[in-house]
């Protein structure tokens, strides 16, 4: 295959100095991966579109790379025999391996000295080794500025073979003008797509061999990957753009040859600028912990009673890296964030709408990374024609068991998992829509951004339509027609706590942004009074718990994974140790103690979430602990490579949301905030107890820095960045402050 000539991908501004961190934080491991274990070993790497889980082979390296927008699926707009949206492979769809690249180099076998790391401060994983008493340095990044996957190898009289394999069975061609290896292929759903791998050497030589790159006697060796597809974020295109050439594209960006070093430097510059936001110390571990590989000190530290601070703060980090490298502006994170081992993933890897893509990004406005919040913000508001269109046709089928009594529809509607395409599957969720919305205004406050505000304000509002037709007039007050508390108990019962907080919260915040937009006020004040009416939830009084469903009776699982009926306390502010009484706050305690302290990864990330509202330390931290568990033998907890394993039993799948709902919590155990209130070391764990922490998001258009020694705030700087006036507490005091946009201010004891 040979491409047509093309004008080479523009080249971004290079950074001029080295933007290096000399002192990374750092996972490493003393093996390379098992390539049948890629997904609990591989090491990740991404840039928001194209990501990669890398092996770290000598003789023979692996990378399995994906791309985003790579689904099957389509509208899925056709309910089941049931009424509901089917949740299939054909229809609906799944996120898709795009390709496996291959770097051999036979003659190196028997290499010693071999570390891999995957190294969090400066966004890069290397391979590092000796072979004939010579070293040998392996680095690999997904540049977001050049938009290609990075392979460079360095070290003394290099040859070898380069090889990508399509992950669809299409066939590679070499393409000697280009010096490159190309397939392209597309689906029934009339996705197109392409992979392209080149390489280059400033001493060495590189040519196409058949279907391989074959490279020989080079010091220093660059190899790009760039891939494609013709998907845009654009109902009214179908999502697909006919006029797109994905081959030719990715092969205008591979062809980027500059010097290997501004390569890096460009990437390191672009991923620091995000990483560099928030410094996290919470205290020093041993020097034997420090001495340890990660695959050790994780397993050592599960069966000791000695903290671990330092793995904790870089538990967290890592959290913060998958956002950064899984999520930029182009679509979210989905179930297995942006790295999958083959096209059969758990769940295919969908956007789950009751817990999952929420808790995505509970990490992102905490950890300073606001503006990877982008990707789900645009992802809602390309959707929304099609999940408009979808509700209106469908959601009143008579066979829907979820559908309104009343035979009204408005607005729009979500099913339990969304795929790219504009599409839905499984059952319908009725109250998806107000927990999306409910992550969506979260952003607007911890940010203040007008013109964000007005970007959403379209599904704000249509979610209020569709709640509006549907409430259902009770003795006891407004209530959500028939419906299912995710995802146990009765599927036919009325007024779950679940939809009643969502829809009070969803009420509530649009009322607030038609006065800040000065929009509709009037419908404004028309759903303002539906919001007065609604039935709040109670607390049972048999169980002094706060009640799932209407019925003072337990009608689900006591112990499930689910803390649905809690979402009105986290993440969901209405009930707080301000406003409401001592009995509801207490019903939130009982709720909690009956779910128990087991759970996946992401249940015990929940959990520890709520316990840290209740400024409850240790049974918080207890519980972060528990994510932290070794995966050893299809087990819950965490691989090798930091990522959450979600165990069936005989198997276990990567599951991401734990990996950024964990750290959420731990930064809420830090700080609690909603509008007005900033509430400093909530529930510090008597571990932290002496640490720092930089760039913590409040909410209210505010960031904060502090330090504390021996549980106690020594210092706080509150900065605005957008907001104007708050309290700041700590411990027993409390300060009023007010600022304008840019200006900060340093409180102490």
């Amino acid at each position: 295959m040979v491409l047509p000539a093309f004008t080479a991908h523009p080249a971004p501004e290079r950074p001029t100095s080295n933007p290096l961190n000399p002192t990374p934080t750092t996972l490493w491991y003393p093996a390379p991966a098992d390539e049948a274990k890629i997904i609990e070993q591989g090491l990740p790497i991404g840039n928001g579109r194209l990501g990669a889980l890398v092996g770290g082979g000598v003789e023979k390296d692996f990378l399995y790379l994906t791309d985003v927008t790579l689904w099957t699926g389509d509208l899925n707009d056709t309910p089941d025999g049931d009424g509901q949206l089917p949740y299939d492979s054909t229809h609906f769809g799944t996120f898709s391996l795009l390709a496996r690249l291959h770097v051999e180099m036979p003659s190196h076998a028997g290499a010693t000295g071999y570390r891999r790391e995957l190294d969090l401060s400066n966004g890069l994983v290397t391979t590092k080794y000796s072979h004939g008493g010579k070293r040998y340095r392996r680095e690999m990044f997904s540049s977001h500025p050049d938009d290609v996957v990075v392979v460079r190898l360095t070290g003394p009289d290099q040859s070898g073979t380069v090889t990508l394999t399509g992950a669809h069975g299409e066939p590679t061609a070499g393409d000697a003008t280009h010096t490159a290896a190309v397939f392209s292929g597309s689906f029934a759903n009339e996705l197109a797509y392409s992979g392209v791998v080149t390489a280059f050497s400033p001493d060495g030589t590189v040519a196409v061999d058949g279907t391989k790159l074959t490279f020989t006697g080079c010091s220093d060796l660059v190899v790009l990957f760039s891939g494609g597809t013709n998907y845009v974020p654009d109902a009214a295109t179908g999502f697909l753009d006919p006029q797109a050439e994905p081959a030719r594209t990715a092969l205008r960006k591979a062809a980027v040859r500059a010097r290997p070093d501004d390569l890096v430097r460009t990437h390191v510059a672009d991923y620091r600028e995000r990483y560099d936001r928030q410094e996290l110390d919470l205290g020093r571990s041993t020097d034997a912990q420090r001495e340890m590989d990660t695959w050790t000190r994780l397993r050592a530290r599960a069966a000791g009673t000695t903290p671990d601070p330092e793995l904790e703060a870089s538990y967290l980090q890592f959290g913060r890296y998958l956002a950064i490298t899984g999520s930029r502006d182009t679509l979210p994170i989905t179930l297995q964030g942006l790295w999958l081992s083959d096209n059969e993933p758990a769940w295919r890897s969908d956007h789950h709408t009751d817990i999952n893509i929420q808790m995505n990004y509970w990490l992102a406005d905490r950890a300073a990374l606001s503006d990877t919040f982008e990707a789900l913000a645009n992802y809602c508001a390309a959707q929304l024609p099609a999940w408009t269109g979808t509700t209106r046709s469908v959601f009143q089928d008579p066979r829907n068991r979820f559908r309104n009594t009343n035979d009204r529809v408005a607005g729009w509607a979500v099913a339990f998992s969304t795929n790219i395409h504009g599409g839905s599957g499984w059952w319908w969720h009725p109250g998806g829509n107000a927990w999306l919305c409910m992550s969506l205004y979260e952003h607007y406050e911890y940010t203040l951004d007008r013109d964000y505000l007005a970007r959403i304000y379209p599904l704000l509002k249509g979610a209020c339509e569709f709640w509006e037709a549907r409430l259902v007039e009770t003795p006891q007050g407004l209530v959500d027609d028939h419906d299912w508390s995710p995802e146990h108990g009765p599927q036919d019962a009325r007024g779950i706590t679940y939809t009643q907080e969502l829809v009070h919260h969803l009420f509530g915040k649009y009322r607030t942004a038609t006065d800040v937009l000065r929009r509709d006020q009037p419908y404004g004040r028309k759903i303002t009074a539906l919001r007065d009416r609604l039935r709040l939830p109670e607390v049972s009084p048999k169980t002094g718990v706060l009640q799932e469903w209407m019925s003072p009776d337990d009608l689900g699982e006591t112990t499930h994974r689910h803390l649905s009926g809690l979402v009105g306390f986290f993440p969901g502010d209405r009930i707080n140790h301000d406003d409401s009484p001592a009995a509801l706050l207490d019903g939130v305690r009982q709720h909690l103690i009956s779910r128990g302290t087991e759970s996946f990864g992401w249940g015990l990330a929940w959990r520890a979430a709520c316990w840290a509202r209740l400024k409850d330390a240790d049974r918080s931290y207890e519980l972060i602990q528990k994510v932290l568990r070794p995966s050893i033998d299809n087990a819950n907890g965490t691989a090798p490579n930091f990522f959450d394993m979600y165990s069936f039993g005989d198997s276990s799948a990567f599951q991401i949301d734990a990996n950024l709902g964990a750290p959420a919590a731990m930064l809420e155990m830090l700080l609690y905030s909603r509008p007005g209130v900033i509430e400093l070391l909530p529930a510090l764990p008597s571990a932290w107890g002496t640490g720092s922490a930089t760039g913590i998001g409040a909410r209210g258009g505010f960031s904060v820095d502090m330090v504390w020694k021996d549980g106690e705030v020594t210092s706080a700087t509150i900065r605005s960045v957008g907001g104007t006036e708050t309290e700041v507490r700590f411990g027993t005091r409390r300060r009023r402050i007010t600022l304008r946009t840019g200006e900060s201010t340093t409180l102490r004891p």
